[in-house]
Parts: structure tokens; C-alpha cells; sequence
């Protein structure tokens, strides 16, 4: 029986370049080819090069809008906070708001407010034509346009956040992404787990391969056939 399944997670097929210490030092951060990246966020491997790597166009040389969180050799990788600001970055772009004015949106996020990673918290907001920064704990019900330096009291654009959990800082630290499926940086290098019992979806999906059934591979690792099951269906999907 064939499931289809996507490619090995570079922690699956490349973690023997890496050594203990850079291991270790990933605890916590995740790690994502950029292949696999786009299968979790939904976003193209060219555009997320692109934004990471910066690149040519119309004889005119871009920058990239965010430094990647993971710098091994000449590969790109990202960490788990690089998928969200992937993720929010596509939302601006995709409510009309171009990547020019992200970019300078991130720098003077980082200049005049003190935030290295604005793309990868709860505060940025936009309506499709500019950047806010909600600073509701300063200022009540406020938000500042970013690139238009001012105060504004207006409705705004929630980016994708569907599904993020935040700690008290407004960071990132776990996404949701389907039904019981979770990817936590702090477990398996943030591979996506199955949340009952935390063992990565693609080796129970592999398992049921290799046991020859689902109901073989939950014996075999001792959990409950519908962990394996919807491993399976979420292995699947990443790969259609």
C-alpha cells in the first residue's frame, strides 16, 4: 500500500552533515528546508528563496526582507519563527501590500521600536496599503502606521495567525497546524507530531509502510491507531 508521502523533513535526511554541538544548538529553533517549509506554510520554495536570499529583477538588485534564523554553509534553512513571518508575509502581499514596503516596514520596526523580528509576533497589522503596529499596551486602543510614522484608529488586516500560539511576549511558540497535528521547535527539531502522543507524523506514516498496515504500526510503536491513522492523512496532504 502507497501513501505517497512527501519528502524527509532535512533533520530526517540531512542531520548526519550536522554535528552534536550545531544539534544541540537547534533545540528549540526547528529547522526546515526550504522545500519543506513551502509544503507547511502554503507558500512557493521560489518565493520564500526570494524573501530569504533577496534576488535580481528588472535590472534592479532586491534585498531580502528578514535574515533566516539557521545559517549552515550555503544552504538555506529556516527556523520555526522564519515559517511564521513566511506565513504572515504572504498574507500582507496577498491584501495588496507590496514587498517593498514590508521590507522597509521590518527595518524601522527594528530601528525606532526595538523589535528584531516584527514579521514573527502578534503586532503587525495591515489594510492592504501600509503597516501597523499595535502597541494596545501603551497606548489603549492604538495602533502606529509604520510607514507613515503616526497614530491611527482604524480597522486593520489580521494576518494568518490561524492556529499560532503565542507566549506572554507575543512570539510564536507552537502552531496548530491541523486537527491534533502540532509543530512545537521544542520537540523533534519541530517536525509536525501528533499531539496525542508526540511521536513526528511522518515516522508513524513511514511505520505504517513498513509494518505493511496502520493498525501494525500502532502495535509496533505502542499508541493509538487513530495517532497513526491521521499521521497518514496529514503525510498525505502535505504531499498532494
Amino acid at each position: 500500500m502507497s501513501y505517497g508521502l512527501c519528502v524527509p523533513l532535512v533533520h530526517n535526511d540531512g542531520m548526519n552533515q550536522f554535528d552534536h554541538k550545531l544539534s544541540a544548538s537547534l533545540l528549540g529553533t526547528g529547522i526546515y528546508s526550504v522545500s519543506e517549509a513551502s509544503r507547511l506554510t502554503g507558500v512557493s520554495s521560489s518565493r520564500i528563496r526570494r524573501w530569504l536570499s533577496g534576488h535580481h529583477a528588472g535590472g534592479k538588485h532586491y534585498d531580502r526582507l528578514w535574515k533566516s534564523q539557521i545559517q549552515i554553509g550555503e544552504e538555506t534553512f529556516l527556523g520555526f519563527r522564519d515559517l511564521t513571518e513566511a506565513r504572515v508575509a504572504a498574507a500582507f502581499i496577498s491584501a495588496g501590500l507590496p514587498a517593498q514596503k514590508i521590507r522597509r516596514a521590518i527595518e524601522i520596526a527594528r530601528e525606532k521600536y526595538g523589535i528584531d523580528r516584527p514579521l514573527s509576533t502578534n503586532s503587525f497589522r495591515t489594510d492592504g496599503k501600509t503597516v501597523f503596529l499595535v502597541l494596545a499596551a501603551e497606548t489603549g486602543e492604538g495602533v502606529v502606521d509604520v510607514l507613515g510614522d503616526q497614530f491611527v484608529f482604524k480597522k486593520i488586516i489580521e494576518p494568518s495567525f490561524k492556529g499560532l500560539v503565542f507566549d506572554n511576549n507575543g512570539i510564536p511558540v507552537r502552531w496548530n497546524i491541523a486537527p491534533y497535528i502540532v509543530i512545537d521547535p521544542n520537540y523533534s527539531f519541530g517536525q509536525p507530531m501528533d499531539a496525542e502522543t508526540m511521536v513526528p507524523t511522518q515516522v508513524l506514516a513511514r511505520a505504517a509502510i513498513a509494518e505493511g498496515s496502520e493498525e501494525a504500526a500502532a502495535k509496533a510503536y505502542d499508541v493509538p491507531l487513530r495517532s497513526v491513522r491521521r499521521s497518514v492523512a496529514f503525510e498525505q496532504r502535505l504531499a498532494a
